[in-house]
């Protein structure tokens, strides 16, 4: 698994590539890795997915709990 460090930036780096459509990168992604039934990258795309909403919520001016 990766360090929770590489987690964020992952995130990071796929929001400021795929602004917007960064949610539909991380569906293709877990879409093939489901497909190639690979379950580390499945749980660390689901982390990523995870930060993403956490990084855009607080871009978007919600309170992280």
């Amino acid at each position: 698994m990766l360090r929770d460090w590489e987690l964020w930036a992952g995130a990071n780096h796929v929001l400021q590539t795929h602004g917007d459509k960064a949610p539909l990168h991380v569906a293709e992604q877990l879409g093939a890795l489901t497909l190639a039934n690979d379950q580390a990258g499945i749980r660390a795309w689901q982390a990523i997915a995870e930060r993403i909403v956490q990084l855009t919520s607080h871009r978007a001016g919600a309170r992280l709990q």
